[in-house]
């Protein structure tokens, strides 16, 4: 499988892993507050993937001892800036647009986060885009305004603000996180966990709320494990190969996945609506995997540390006892060169056109 095809398909997996969290929320709603829902979800994936780090450095070959990957300090505050925006501001604002915002345009205004987050990585940190790709964004954006369109719904309410700054905070949390893409996805969506997960439930217990039976805690950890932690790990990977405006286009096909399996647990005839959302987004993906983008481009010098296979930009020494495992992690330096050849706005390209 080529690395194109493989950053494409994790950034789906982060898609449907997330957008099946949605209908087991939507079950969990019955008994439980928004905020405690959240609380659980992030609590448990900041957990789990802590064991899952644990268990990794376990198991790490011998010739790599020592040398996973550390946060450095220029990375600190990128990766600060995107739990407080996408772990904490992003559901209280959320939570608060839902209690006073119909279902329906709250859905609608859920798809603005793939918008809005394109548009920083467009206008604020210049990724490229073509034609083709903007295209294929408005076709997936199209596909869940579809998805969650109700024409007997009128009028914006107020709550609505709140929700699209639940959007603008999630989409500045996707732009921030491309800035520490290059490091360890495990441990940033771990950290994410276990800062976020404390937070919603102190608000959901200052609200009123209490904790539910155990039975149900482990249902919403497992699920928030799942739908919150492994997604997030899935979609920093592809931020690292596909740059944040298109992994965010595919990761805004996550509403179809969360659509499908409620039909599945709720067992109801697809409406039209549904079959026409799907095309368009599978029209939207569709344009971005025949994207090809190619031109001479400069390399500077950059030294810094992720996990890679020895391909045409890592050719380099190793200064530790080397068996020949790949992938594998540790500080390296990538020396200035010329070339040209077919990429992606990823961490080796983020260049200027």
């Amino acid at each position: 499988m080529s690395s194109r095809l493989s950053a494409v398909l994790t950034a789906l997996a982060a898609a449907a892993l997330f957008g099946a969290a949605t209908p087991f929320a939507k079950a969990l709603l019955g008994s439980m507050s928004p905020f405690m829902v959240a609380g659980l979800f992030y609590l448990g994936s900041g957990i789990g993937l802590g064991v899952g780090i644990i268990t990794r450095r376990m198991r790490r070959p011998s010739a790599q001892a020592g040398h996973e990957h550390r946060f450095q300090k220029s990375e600190l505050p990128w990766l600060a800036g995107a739990i407080a925006a996408g772990g904490v501001a992003g559901p209280a604002l959320l939570m608060l647009g839902l209690s006073s915002t119909p279902a329906a345009t709250s859905s609608l205004l859920l798809n603005l986060e793939g918008v809005l987050t394109a548009v920083i990585a467009w206008v604020v940190f210049r990724e490229n885009v073509d034609l083709q790709v903007f295209l294929g964004m408005v076709a997936i954006v199209a596909g869940g305004v579809m998805l969650s369109w109700a024409p007997g719904e009128r009028g914006v309410p107020a709550g609505a603000l709140l929700i699209v700054g639940a959007c603008l905070c999630w989409a500045v949390d996707n732009n921030l996180t491309r800035k520490v893409s290059a490091s360890d996805a495990m441990m940033i969506a771990c950290l994410k966990g276990l800062i976020a997960g404390p937070v919603n439930l102190a608000i959901a217990i200052a609200l009123g709320a209490s904790l539910p039976s155990a039975t149900t805690v482990g249902a919403a950890m497992l699920t928030g494990l799942a739908g919150y932690g492994v997604s997030l790990v899935l979609f920093v990977v592809a931020l690292r190969h596909l740059g944040t405006a298109r992994t965010g286009a595919y990761f805004s096909v996550a509403p179809l996945f969360g659509v499908a399996i409620s039909l599945l647990i709720w067992p109801a005839q697809p409406s039209v609506s549904f079959w026409i959302a799907a095309a368009l987004m599978a029209l939207g993906i569709w344009l971005h995997v025949r994207e090809r983008h190619e031109h001479e481009h400069h390399h500077e010098l950059i030294e810094h540390s992720h996990r890679h296979r020895h391909d045409e930009h890592h050719q380099h020494e190793h200064d530790f006892p080397y068996d020949g495992h790949e992938p594998h992690t540790h500080p390296h330096v990538h020396l200035p060169i010329t070339h040209s050849h077919a990429h992606f706005p990823d961490i080796h390209h983020r260049h200027q056109h």
